[in-house]
């Protein structure tokens, strides 16, 4: 006898169909339950019966070799529609299970006995039950047992909720992030076009580096499980994203020791490189020759990390002193270099530019 559909089948397949449970690969975590749960109480056969709108599955399972069974043969569809915890000792002995063939079988499922998979919304997902092929009864602690694990059961589906929720939660959140950083630059650069001040086209070039910076920080940030950034995959894609503003004819790479830093961290270094390749591209080529751009992190010892920014551009063959100018750029430099724990020192040769700065790792 194929059991009725429960009172709330509705709210009850769309509540299934949130822990998004159905038709995943077995897990350790459920498999031991199942042969716990059978060896406590002494039976051959113990089920994670998950009940779907046509059929059965089996999330994990001892005995019966199956992923899933319709529902026309079911036990455990009967069930949740009774109370937490029931118990069958002869399967033939219930006028439901009368006509059932796994029930008419030789040997045939003769016992059973299932605590339901509660949701937090009350509503019954299935069953945490164990079947014999004779007629038989559970002692209390047998009893209780299943009880229990029932709801270590629902407790591993919750925290997988969870955990997805927060994962789908956080992504929507980057995402958001992610288009307002850009918006921003947006309008960064549409103010900018109209701009001819020198020092306000500065004010915006700073800004759009602290953007840029801020960007590649939180797109590392996203994979990150301490907070962390991986400086040797950073720097290399901060320098990609200053190469798409760069002339065709100036490489600009970057390269890191393995080091992990605070995003903090991370943010400054980015202001400082970005504001480099900046003050590099505008004073170091101009007239736009081929040269190249190159950014280094490096460990000097197990306290001190070394930054060092090179261009090979015309330095001191210009009347341009890095260390002497004003504007917004070179502040927000000073800016970032002291929450560093250290100050930039510039030097400009007849061979290029180069800036070190050299500070203290994050305890």
């Amino acid at each position: 006898m194929r059991a009725e559909p429960h009172p709330e089948q509705s709210n009850r397949i769309q509540t299934l169909h949130r822990y998004d449970i159905l038709d995943t690969p077995r897990e350790q975590d459920f498999d031991e339950i199942v042969q716990l749960a059978s060896r406590i109480c002494e039976t051959s056969i113990s089920v994670i019966n998950i009940i779907d709108e046509e059929r059965q599955w089996f999330k994990a399972e001892v005995g019966l070799g199956i992923r899933e069974t319709p529902l026309e043969t079911s036990i455990c569809s009967h069930v949740i529609l009774q109370d937490d915890f029931v118990e069958i000792p002869d399967t033939l002995a219930d006028p439901r299970m009368a006509d059932n063939p796994l029930c008419l079988d030789n040997p045939g499922l003769r016992f059973y006995a299932g605590a339901q998979l509660l949701a937090s919304n009350g509503l019954p997902l299935g069953t945490l039950c164990v079947l014999d092929d004779k007629p038989r009864s559970l002692n209390d602690l047998q009893r209780e047992t299943l009880r229990v694990l029932s709801r270590q059961v629902m407790k591993q589906l919750e925290l997988r909720l969870a955990l997805r929720n927060e994962a789908n939660l956080r992504a929507e959140m980057d995402h958001r992030v992610k288009n307002s950083l850009q918006s921003t630059a947006a309008i960064v650069r549409l103010y900018a076009r109209d701009i001819t001040d020198p020092a306000a086209t500065e004010a915006f070039d700073a800004i759009q580096n602290r953007i840029e910076a801020i960007a590649a920080v939180h797109e590392h940030l996203q994979g990150a499980k301490d907070g962390s950034v991986d400086m040797a995959d950073y720097l290399p894609h901060l320098t990609t994203l200053l190469q798409r503003s760069a002339p065709d004819s100036l490489t600009i790479i970057g390269a890191s020791d393995p080091i992990y830093l605070p995003g903090s961290y991370a943010t400054n270094i980015g202001m400082i490189v970005s504001e480099f390749a900046a003050n590099a591209i505008k004073h170091g080529y101009p007239t736009a020759p081929n040269g190249q751009i190159e950014i280094t992190l490096r460990k000097t010892d197990d306290q001190m990390l070394r930054l060092e920014a090179r261009d090979d551009g015309v330095g001191s063959l210009v009347n341009v002193d890095l260390s002497e100018t004003t504007g917004v750029g070179t502040r927000l430099l000073a800016a970032a270099a002291s929450k560093l724990g250290s100050e930039l020192n510039y030097d400009l040769t007849p061979d290029g530019g180069r800036m070190v700065l050299e500070f203290p790792r994050p305890t």
